[in-house]
């Protein structure tokens, strides 16, 4: 699309420790440039703020820092254009629920992680966009439900889980650069790689993503959508 005019939109990104700088910066840069709003949202475990860690891979390299504000509990995932998990291990993070190492539903409790749920209800709701680029999708891997039969990309590390989930996938064509092949299921946008232009492609398509209309067929009435979110959560 030659207009990706967002003005007006706003872009949930979820972050934790271990984040990629870069795709950080890209994400308020370039959907900033389109005229998005980009809200960096976590969970603050009842504090008015939280510092968070990038991904140090070289050794003695000083890790950046990230302070969110926003805590996704305090937010309506229904409020945004897009909701984006951030690459990395964030998802990882992002899934650790503490009731899950005593409790004898086990299966219920991972399901409970406060992003997960977000991630879930924002799943729900085909009015807005997600996007899941390189390990992004282990946040829904306590939902295979929200997965299964979805056509996705992802990192290869978590191939094995997004399989298991139940989902399609669509590896990169042979030959081409993987890192920026992202693929998307009417409103939910996935790439294998958040690096090596990887997450300018993404952004680009969660941005047409955005501007698309929905195909009709898949999106249930809002009153449906209502009674989805009572019944799953």
């Amino acid at each position: 699309m030659s207009d990706r005019s967002l003005t007006g939109k706003r872009i949930a990104v979820l972050v934790e420790s271990q984040y990629i700088t870069s795709e950080i910066a890209t994400y308020q840069e370039r959907f900033g440039s389109y005229g998005a709003e980009v809200d960096l949202v976590s969970r603050l475990w009842g504090q008015p703020k939280q510092t968070f860690v990038s991904e140090v891979e070289v050794a003695g390299r000083t890790p950046d820092t990230l302070e969110v504000r926003i805590d996704l509990e305090g937010v309506d995932s229904a409020d945004y254009a897009a909701v984006i998990m951030a690459a990395n291990y964030t998802s990882v993070r992002l899934r650790w629920n503490e009731a899950a190492a005593t409790s004898d539903s086990p299966a219920e409790s991972v399901r409970e992680a406060p992003a997960v749920r977000f991630f879930g209800h924002a799943m729900q709701d085909h009015d807005v966009v997600k996007g899941a680029p390189c390990h992004g999708l282990w946040l829904l891997t306590p939902m295979p439900e929200l997965l299964a039969g979805r056509r996705v990309t992802c990192n290869p590390v978590i191939l094995a889980d997004v399989l298991s989930a139940g989902a399609t996938y669509v590896p990169a064509p042979t030959g081409s650069n993987w890192h920026t092949h992202v693929v998307t299921d009417d409103d939910l946008v996935t790439s294998m790689s958040a690096v090596d232009g990887g997450c300018e492609a993404f952004v680009d398509a969660v941005t047409e993503a955005i501007m698309r209309p929905r195909a009709a067929a898949m999106r249930p009435s809002a009153a449906a959508q209502v009674a989805a979110r009572k019944d799953t959560f």
